[in-house]
């Protein structure tokens, strides 16, 4: 039976749908101003392998994955690219949606746009102010009371005072330091909406309760997204729902894991970001996808060139395995079950991708000891071992294709791996013309570096 960790209760549940066979899934998307980098395709990853197992159980999914189309950092980024937001969301989640396919993430099923339900975002927040969980500002905001709330921060498992204290929460014309923005009152020549109290703006932790009630209601099955979403925007969503609707909101909490650059933090401050735009330029999405789902979900990953080269070699080994059979002489009736088992197994445990991985590649061994003993046994394993790296997101390309295409590409960044890391050594042993000329010759293959006190993170240009 399935068991998921919950992050509300901080342990692993058995999960049973609210509704039969119905799983209605809600993940927090991208705000639409930048284009996607390596920490969304993470979350995203992992969500579809989720679905796709679910699916495959026989659960019918109803996925949603909303879209932040209007906030204060789309107005800037548009205003300093002198073009209208519009145009703006519109391009990025084109980017998106050319990203996501590369890397055979499965589109949801439902995609809100918050600019589409500003009328039930209206409707939330008069809710909440009609029931005293909500106040006007000073200054003409709305604003959500946390005081009338007594199980804010049950999620996070934070003590509001302590946040305040360690933070210095300014009170920016409320009542409370951590009261937070419903509404923001706008006298602006840009976007904003007529409501109750003034032109204005949703805040940013009101769209998904408002969204989610639209769509599911008050209660549904899993809500997700990665672990930096659980304070403050995830703690003031339940918030914001239990006060306005009743009930529990969502049954299950679930949140990915943060992604290191080179062991630091990801950061767009700190500049060691990396785009999905960028990475697939080097990267096939499978191979992405093997190097991201290789963790756990709720573990960190570290990306850097030597992990995804890994991840490139562990994947070419179970598609040079698949290269002594046709395409067409798959068959997903003709399966082992024991190695089905297994891997339910380890996916009933918290999605264990790491483990199903395992068992992928124990086939896969399997298979090449076997190879030319057994034929019947050996069609079934292989059989088997494409059927469940399917239910991954695995080993959807013909082999041929695959191997071929990467043949040189992979000697090249090996090439590079190499010299990076000699360029690494020259800069400790302060040899500066050295690691001038390595960098030189990177830019011209079309990588470009970043120093970052001990550690370099690369770019393609």
């Amino acid at each position: 039976m399935l068991k998921i960790f919950n992050s509300l209760t901080r342990k692993k549940e058995y999960f049973t749908p609210l509704t039969n066979n119905i799983i209605n899934i809600y993940i927090c998307g991208v705000t639409t101003y930048d284009l996607c980098h390596i920490g969304h395709g993470r979350t995203f990853l992992l969500f579809d392998v989720i679905i796709r197992y679910l699916r495959y159980k026989g659960y019918l999914v109803r996925y949603a994955r909303n879209i932040t189309d209007i906030d204060d950092k789309i107005i800037n980024v548009a205003n300093n690219n002198n073009e209208s937001v519009e145009k703006l969301t519109n391009r990025m989640i084109d980017f998106m949606h050319n990203d996501f396919k590369k890397l055979n993430i499965i589109k949801p099923n439902l995609e809100p746009r918050v600019t589409n339900h500003i009328s039930e975002i209206l409707n939330l927040i008069m809710c909440l102010v009609k029931k005293k969980h909500a106040y006007i500002t000073k200054n003409g905001d709305v604003a959500f009371s946390v005081n009338s709330y007594k199980n804010y921060g049950a999620l996070s498992n934070c003590n509001i005072n302590n946040i305040y204290y360690n933070n210095k929460v300014s009170f920016k014309n409320k009542n409370y330091p951590l009261d937070f923005i419903l509404w923001k009152r706008i006298n602006d020549h840009y976007i904003n909406w007529i409501s109750p109290w003034g032109k204005g703006r949703p805040g940013w932790h009101t769209e998904c309760a408002a969204i989610c009630n639209y769509l599911f209601g008050n209660k549904f099955d899993i809500h997700g997204g990665g672990i930096d979403l659980i304070f403050p925007h995830h703690e003031n969503e339940i918030a914001q729902a239990i006060c306005a609707y009743g009930g529990i909101y969502s049954n299950i909490w679930m949140h990915t894991g943060i992604v290191k650059v080179n062991n630091s933090k990801m950061s767009k401050s700190l500049k060691n970001y990396c785009t999905i735009k960028d990475l697939l330029k080097l990267f096939d999405g499978e191979v992405i996808r093997l190097f991201v789902i290789s963790s756990h979900y709720r573990s960190s990953i570290n990306y850097e060139l030597n992990n995804l080269l890994k991840s490139y070699k562990a994947l070419r080994k179970l598609y040079i395995t698949l290269n002594y059979f046709h395409q067409s002489t798959f068959d997903n009736n003709n399966i082992d079950d024991r190695y089905i088992q297994l891997f339910f197994q380890a996916m009933d445990d918290d999605f264990n991708t790491p483990l199903a991985i395992s068992i992928l590649f124990n086939i896969a061994h399997k298979i090449n000891f076997l190879r030319t003993k057994h034929n019947n046994i050996v069609f079934r394993l292989a059989n088997t071992l494409r059927k469940l790296a399917n239910i991954l997101g695995l080993l959807y390309h013909d082999t041929n294709d695959f191997l071929n295409q990467y043949k040189k590409k992979f000697s090249d960044l090996t090439k590079i791996n190499l010299l990076i890391q000699q360029r690494d050594l020259a800069r400790k042993q302060k040899k500066w013309d050295i690691a001038d000329n390595i960098r030189k010759q990177l830019l011209l293959k079309g990588i470009r570096l970043e120093d970052h006190n001990d550690d370099t993170t690369w770019f393609t240009t």
